[in-house]
Order: C-alpha cells, then sequence, then structure tokens
C-alpha cells in the first residue's frame, strides 16, 4: 500500500463521490463512476476524462489485480464486480475509519506547501554546531515567515558545508578571546577566509562540566579531568566542544587521557542524557543542556556561538530576513528567558572575521 498526494494552486471543485476524506484512489474512482453512471462513457464524462483511457485503466488494473472489475455484458448497463465492490467496501471502511487523521495530515501537508507559494516567507538552509538556542530560533523565526532548514552537526562540519555550497548560514563557537596558537584557531583558521566570509552576531553562552545532581563527586574544574576515578562522555570529533577539551589537554599534557575519553555522544543533550542516566560522571556541554536533564553545571569558559555566511550571501532575502529576526525584541526577550545564554552586543550584525577572530596578521 502507498500512499500519495496532489494538490492545484487554486480551490477546485471537489468531484462527486463518496467524499468522506481527501485521500483519493484513481482507481477507485472509477469504480464509483462505473457504479453511478452504469456505464464506461458515463464515468468517463464524469471524470473529465476520455473514454479511451478509462476503459484502458480498467484493463490494465484487471491484469495487475488478477481479477475482474466490470461486468462487461453486450446491451446492459456495465456493472462491477463482486470483487469490486468488495474493493470500494473496503475504502469506505478504511476511510471512515482514518478520516480525522487524514484531514489533519491534509491540513499539515497544506500549511507546509503553502510556504512555496507565499512571496512573503523565506527559507533559509543552516548547517550548525548544536545549540538549544538555535531550535528556539528555529521555532521562533517560523513565526515570521522565515524558515530555517536547520542541519545540526559539528561546527567544522557546518563551516565545511557552506564553503561546499550545501548550505547558506554555518553555526560554530569559539572562545571569547581567541588565541591563534589555540588548536580551536588552527582548525578554523583554514576554513575561513577574510573578504569572503561574513559573521553575523547571534549569542554567547557558558560552557562547562555538567554533573549529577548535587555534584557528588565535587567537581570544581578543568583539573578534574586528570582524575582516575571520574567517567567522562566526550563530544565527537569536529565538534567546537570537543576542540575546547582537546586543547586543554594538548596545553596540560596529563599522563594518560580521561576514562571514558572514547565514549562518544553527538549533541549536548544527549551528553547530558548520559550523565543522568549514571554511566558517566562529567561531560563538557552548555547550561540549558544540563538544566533539561536536572543536572548541576559547572561553568567553565565563556564563548561566542557565531552565524557566518559568504560575503555574496549577504543581499540574500532570507539572510536579511534572519538578520532581522535576530535584532527584534521580541526574540531577544526569547533569547533572554534560555539559561546560560547572554544576547550578542551586536546580534544580527555583520561583523568582520578579523576583528572578532584575531588570527590573521596585519599586513
Amino acid at each position: 500500500m502507498n500512499l500519495s498526494y496532489s494538490w492545484t494552486p487554486h480551490q477546485a471543485q471537489a468531484q462527486q463521490r463518496d467524499q468522506i476524506s481527501p485521500l483519493r484512489n484513481p482507481l477507485m474512482d472509477m469504480l464509483q463512476a462505473v457504479r453511478a453512471t452504469g456505464s464506461i462513457a458515463g464515468a468517463a464524462r464524469v471524470l473529465d476524462l476520455s473514454y479511451r483511457h478509462v476503459w484502458g485503466e480498467l484493463k490494465r488494473w484487471e491484469q495487475v489485480l488478477g481479477q475482474p472489475l466490470i461486468l462487461w455484458e453486450k446491451g446492459q448497463a456495465a456493472r462491477l464486480t463482486e470483487f469490486a465492490d468488495k474493493l470500494l467496501w473496503a475504502e469506505r471502511q478504511a476511510q471512515a475509519r482514518l478520516v480525522p487523521q487524514i484531514s489533519a495530515l491534509q491540513a499539515e501537508l497544506e500549511k507546509t506547501f503553502a510556504v512555496a507559494f507565499d512571496p512573503g516567507s523565506h527559507l533559509l538552509t543552516v548547517y550548525a554546531s548544536h545549540d538549544d538556542a538555535l531550535v528556539k530560533l528555529r521555532e521562533h523565526s517560523a513565526r515570521q515567515s522565515l524558515h530555517l532548514d536547520m542541519r545540526f552537526c559539528g561546527s567544522v562540519d557546518a563551516i565545511r558545508a557552506l564553503n561546499e555550497g550545501r548550505c547558506t548560514v554555518a553555526g560554530f563557537h569559539a572562545p571569547l578571546q581567541p588565541d591563534a596558537s589555540t588548536l580551536t584557531a588552527r582548525t578554523y583558521k583554514p576554513l575561513l577566509k577574510t573578504g569572503h566570509h561574513k559573521l553575523i552576531g547571534f549569542a554567547s553562552r557558558e560552557q562547562g562540566w555538567m554533573v549529577a545532581p548535587g555534584n557528588p563527586k565535587n567537581i570544581s574544574g578543568w583539573h578534574d579531568l586528570t582524575r582516575a576515578d571520574l567517567r567522562l562522555v566526550n563530544r565527537t570529533l569536529g565538534t567546537g566542544t570537543r576542540l575546547l577539551l582537546d586543547q586543554w589537554l594538548q596545553t596540560h599534557k596529563p599522563a594518560s587521557l580521561p576514562t571514558g575519553y572514547d565514549n562518544e555522544e553527538p549533541s549536548h543533550s544527549a551528553v547530558a542524557t548520559r550523565i543522568a542516566s549514571g554511566h558517566a560522571d562529567l561531560g563538557l556541554g552548555i547550561a540549558s543542556a544540563a538544566q533539561a536533564q536536572k543536572l548541576d553545571f559547572v561553568p567553565l569558559t565563556q564563548e561566542n556561538y557565531w552565524l557566518v555566511c559568504l560575503k555574496s550571501a549577504l543581499n540574500n532575502p532570507a539572510v536579511i530576513a534572519l538578520r532581522q529576526v535576530l535584532q527584534s525584541p521580541e526574540w531577544q526577550q526569547v533569547l533572554g528567558q534560555q539559561t546560560g545564554y547572554r544576547l550578542h552586543d551586536e546580534a544580527g550584525q555583520i561583523q568582520s572575521l578579523k576583528q572578532c577572530l584575531p588570527w590573521w596578521p596585519n599586513r
């Protein structure tokens, strides 16, 4: 059983049949029309199709189903076979049971496809490092006719997707005071080109240890990574959060990697879930993810979350709409209610790579 749909750009007059549902099937329409009119020619007129098409389709379906559908008796009105009668009965029974769900699905499809026909709506493809505020932005912007087709991945993969033309905007995060010698700088710098990429201010947020409620292990800082009694849950390679942790390890060079270093999760919420279930003692993440799982949070560092696009995309109507949403008081109020976030001073404003990420020497 396969389902399909069709649409018209205007309100068309519904076909005269048992309209108990918007779900239609051409074969059932033909059988119903034959029953109602008593002939193939009459069915063709009702359906606004040619006689040859209706006759051919009925014959084709008889071969596919291996059952006769029409009693073809010369000089008499065309009649449905018992099998065809049972097909129509089965459809009526199924549609009668499913009409609420089918009608709801039709309404949802109509609402979704209306975006494509609305000149005032915009669609923007965004690849981004996982972030709870971006989820809120997607919900908020949809009410402003800006629809964010958002794919969460690591920061590195997000910028690569931008450079390869798979998205228009990417999201990544970096320390508030980035240093050119850090692993973060060495990772991002080859992917971003001054004069080619432009930053868009989004938000500042806290990163820290997510730990069990009450912090029973007394975890207090970065140095706890060296404790043999703690089990870490890590983020995947290519994420900005993994870069932060690996940078600390490279700088301080502990005798061995933390227990659980190879246990990876794809998002802040997945890390929080692992800790909440008792399978890990600490994991680096954001405060809102810890709060969602009722975990304690030990702040470690502040960072900027940036959106980035190509300079050539600045006049894209969807990018302009995004910047307007970010600068709106309504969005600022939404972000202000998110735990661990602070609105960026230049939210929605175009920023220079050299000014915000001073990894390129002045010439």
